[in-house]
């Protein structure tokens, strides 16, 4: 089952698809307790509706209310999943009961970084940006029955080339997640990860040139080479409000905290007219059948 721990600055539609991932993997990571229902059908569709409270652009000290939905499925033992303005798609058919699972398939997203109107007037000044689509794969395994019979660790790495000429650059992003049911109806998961981006990916969001500086007032700053951007941890809680997880109505809730590292963080982007450390929360229903 493809995890999706793909925690770049998106819309929270995009960062709400972990908790429908979760809905999805508390159904089916180590098989139901003994006296549930069978095991899922190969077929299964998830929709989701939600929104939370989240930066504007990433290094924003400005937060705004995002509505989204997500959707997500499985045709024949092959998952995908439309996440805001993401597609997964796991081209690894799972083996079902199998304690160790391996994911591996491409990815599409289009990244709306600091191309809508920006309220602080210094990054306005800065100029908008363009659309960037980006392409790439993502790969992982997952180990499951580790603590208890029905847990499972997993580690997984993306990776993302924009095709569009926004930023003409790559993100790569390991993360490391351990999921478990905390009872029959309710499932959490933990998820540590990190970006790696290279200099064009830095320079176009975080670089001041020196016209930028005079038409802002931020000081100038360029990056130098690719490097860690971020690092963050993130926590969902996923209730099912049936008496079967594969289907019905349930309830999420997600949070994270991601922190600018390094030369981003410096950047005055950041530093002076923004904020190093990023939050964010998202809660809203789902409906499996």
């Amino acid at each position: 089952m493809s995890i999706a721990l793909h925690i770049i600055r998106m819309p929270l539609a995009s960062i709400a698809a972990l908790a429908l991932s979760g809905a999805a993997a508390a159904q089916t990571v180590a098989g139901p307790p003994p006296g549930a229902a069978p095991p899922p059908e190969r077929h299964s569709l998830t929709i989701g509706i939600g929104g939370g409270i989240g930066p504007d652009y990433e290094g924003s000290n400005e937060t705004s209310f995002q509505p989204g939905g997500v959707v997500q499925g499985q045709l024949d033992g092959f998952d995908f999943q439309v996440r805001g303005t993401n597609l997964y798609i796991d081209l690894l058919r799972d083996a079902p009961r199998a304690r160790a699972a391996l994911t591996f398939g491409p990815v599409v997203q289009v990244r709306l970084e600091r191309t809508g109107r920006i309220r602080d007037p210094r990054v306005a000044a800065l100029g908008d940006r363009k659309t960037a689509v980006e392409l790439g794969a993502y790969a992982g395994v997952s180990q499951r029955g580790v603590l208890n019979r029905y847990d499972s660790v997993s580690a997984e790495l993306a990776f993302l080339h924009d095709v569009a000429g926004a930023h003409g650059s790559f993100i790569l992003t390991p993360s490391l997640s351990y999921s478990t049911p905390l009872s029959r109806r309710t499932f959490a998961r933990a998820i540590v990860s990190a970006d790696y981006v290279g200099e064009g990916y830095g320079r176009t969001y975080f670089d001041v040139t020196p016209a930028g500086a005079a038409a802002s007032g931020l000081a100038p700053h360029a990056v130098n080479g690719g490097g860690f951007k971020s690092a963050g941890l993130t926590g969902l809680v996923v209730r099912d409000l049936g008496g079967d997880a594969r289907q019905g109505l349930g309830l999420f809730a997600l949070a994270g905290y991601k922190r600018l590292l390094g030369q981003y963080a410096d950047s005055p982007v950041v530093k002076d007219a923004g904020n190093a450390s990023q939050g964010f929360a998202v809660a809203g229903l789902t409906y499996s059948f």
